[in-house]
């Protein structure tokens, strides 16, 4: 893609495929899903599943804290979910268990991160970002506040790159989010020690599920049908029951743990079998 073109494509509430481009949202396309919990609780709420709620959304979220612009805000201390992934990545990099996090970010591509409130601040309200281009002013204050970014001329997203990167500059115990399975695949093979998170996991066929359930420690269910009943069989913890998060390997539990701890709310664990399916997930699952 031209890096002189500013276009950023991600998929929002329920894999709704939504351009951006110049700060402006310019073309949404259909929600694959009803209605979905987690878009009820968003800042902007998403109460119908419609393309113009969608689109003020998104277009809310470009206005306060500059997603897909220069003005991007790249740290944040705030919790959007309590299992978000975000929010899992921060508290094991503040806990000090992994040493950077490699991540989407718009504007940027692939990063590698150390400060918690970095990836926090990154990845709290950014839905899943399908290709992005070069914004300048991001990847400055990225590099200048400790970031590195994987591909600053085109922005392109590989967490393959991300790895080798990071390790290149000493990060040794990484945390990696995918959401190509096939991403996870290269990523364990590269480095088998990494700890690797599957997100925007919706419309998954059964072979994408099964790839991420054989490379993958924490995955995030969305609104994935493949991903409960082949990942969530397998789970050994399971955060959440509307959209569960499952911890496929003792390292993914290890992470979950941590995440308890720091979390304020009271908390009820309980022994069962798992998957544990909520009444109010997303609908229809895909």
């Amino acid at each position: 893609m031209d890096s002189h073109i500013d276009e950023h494509i991600i998929e929002a509430a329920g894999r709704c495929r939504v351009v951006v481009r110049d700060g402006k949202v310019v073309e949404v396309g259909r929600p694959l899903i009803t209605d979905c919990p987690l878009a009820r609780r968003f800042a902007y709420p998403v109460t119908e599943m419609k393309p113009e709620a969608i689109k003020k959304n998104v277009q809310n979220r470009i206005d306060d804290f500059g997603m897909c612009t220069p003005h991007r805000q790249l740290t944040s201390q705030e919790v959007f979910v309590g299992f978000g992934a975000s929010e899992i990545v921060s508290t094991s990099l503040k806990s000090r268990f992994i040493d950077a996090a490699v991540m989407a970010c718009d504007g940027a591509g692939t990063v590698i991160v150390t400060r918690p409130d970095m990836a926090q601040g990154i990845g709290g309200r950014m839905s899943g970002l399908v290709s992005t281009t070069p914004i300048p002013e991001v990847i400055k204050r990225i590099e200048e506040d400790g970031g590195m970014v994987a591909d600053p001329v085109h922005a392109s997203l590989d967490p393959l790159t991300g790895v080798h990167l990071a390790k290149k500059a000493g990060l040794e115990h990484l945390v990696v989010t995918i959401s190509n399975p096939e991403d996870a695949r290269s990523v364990r093979e590269y480095d088998p020690d990494a700890i690797i998170i599957a997100v925007h996991t919706t419309g998954y066929s059964e072979y994408d599920a099964q790839v991420v359930r054989a490379y993958a420690d924490i995955v995030t269910a969305c609104a994935s049908k493949t991903v409960r009943d082949i990942c969530g069989p397998h789970a050994l913890l399971q955060a959440g029951s509307a959209i569960p998060v499952y911890a496929l390997t003792p390292s993914g539990k290890h992470l979950l743990i941590l995440r308890m701890a720091a979390i304020h709310d009271p908390l009820y664990v309980v022994h069962s079998d798992l998957p544990v399916r909520g009444e109010k997930g997303p609908s229809p699952l895909i």
